[in-house]
């Protein structure tokens, strides 16, 4: 498997998301694992792969419903792909997943 030429995708997450009530109450944050959903989901749906495992995490800001997320993917290595998601013009979230085939 190539590593693919990097793409970039955006998401955001809708504030009727069924995580958001009492996370936080009064500033509701998008959880740390939904944003991470979204991003396997676009890698997926852009036909690169499933991710099969998460390799690191780093959360950097705070991402608030509605708020648009623009993840930028890059492969790092075969069966490997780098993600940066930024919002606000903030980096909020970067890491590394393993692939495993596409439809896998």
């Amino acid at each position: 498997m190539i590593a693919p030429a990097p793409w970039r995708r955006r998401f955001a997450v809708p504030a009727s998301h069924p995580s958001l009530p009492g996370h936080f109450p009064g500033r509701p944050v998008v959880p740390g694992v939904v944003l991470l959903d979204a991003v396997f989901a676009a890698l997926a749906e852009e036909g690169h792969g499933t991710a099969t495992q998460l390799l690191r995490a780093k959360f950097t800001a705070p991402v608030a419903p509605e708020e648009v997320v623009e993840v930028e993917f890059r492969g790092t290595a075969p069966g490997r792909v780098a993600f940066q998601c930024h919002c606000r013009g903030a980096l909020a979230l970067s890491g590394e997943a393993a692939l495993g085939s596409p439809g896998a």
